[in-house]
């Protein structure tokens, strides 16, 4: 098994659209966004409990993971190789294929205006951080242990490539509404 999934670029992977069959792993919310024509959404949370659902599809098609920006991706095809099951992840994500001017479906009424999920996870934890530096200034100095918590979080998520506040973040109700 190897440690780094099968990369495509947008230009390789428009050029085979009709070959695969896309899964978006990013959270309903940002699904409804917008996502690449005909992708199924199974966000990277729900990958485990889907797997009978995908090695059935990889079966029949190619499977191309994307997320917004390409992480998620990546780790999805990691988590499916890991359980025998093939994936190539989408390089750039949703993000370069609207930028290199290729179109998205959007659900019946519309695209929903949703934060990209880093972008989420960007304001929580700059939150989290100024708010334990308040705390700690004005009530008591322990509330700054609620930083230095955060950046030893966002530490480990550089590390393990993983995160663990986007996974909270994404079991919240505008993340999950389809």
């Amino acid at each position: 098994m190897s440690s780094s999934p099968a990369l495509l670029d947008v230009s390789q992977a428009h050029a085979r659209h009709t070959e695969f069959r896309i899964v978006d792993v990013r959270t309903p919310g940002e699904y409804a966004s917008g996502h690449l024509p005909g992708a199924l959404n199974i966000p990277l949370d729900r990958i485990g409990r889907s797997l009978p659902e995908l090695r059935e599809a990889a079966e029949t098609r190619e499977l191309l993971l994307v997320c917004a920006s390409g992480p998620r991706s990546q780790n999805a095809a990691r988590t499916l190789a890991g359980h025998g099951i093939a994936a190539t992840s989408l390089t750039g994500g949703t993000a370069s294929w609207s930028a290199q001017g290729h179109p998205l479906d959007y659900p019946a009424g519309g695209p929903r205006r949703v934060w990209a999920m880093e972008r989420q996870v960007r304001l929580t934890a700059g939150g989290l951080v100024l708010l334990g530096l308040l705390l700690g200034l004005l009530v008591h100095p322990a509330f700054q242990l609620l930083g230095a918590g955060i950046a030893a979080g966002l530490v480990f998520s550089a590390l393990t490539d993983t995160c663990g506040m986007a996974v909270v973040l994404g079991r919240l109700p505008f993340n999950r509404r389809r």
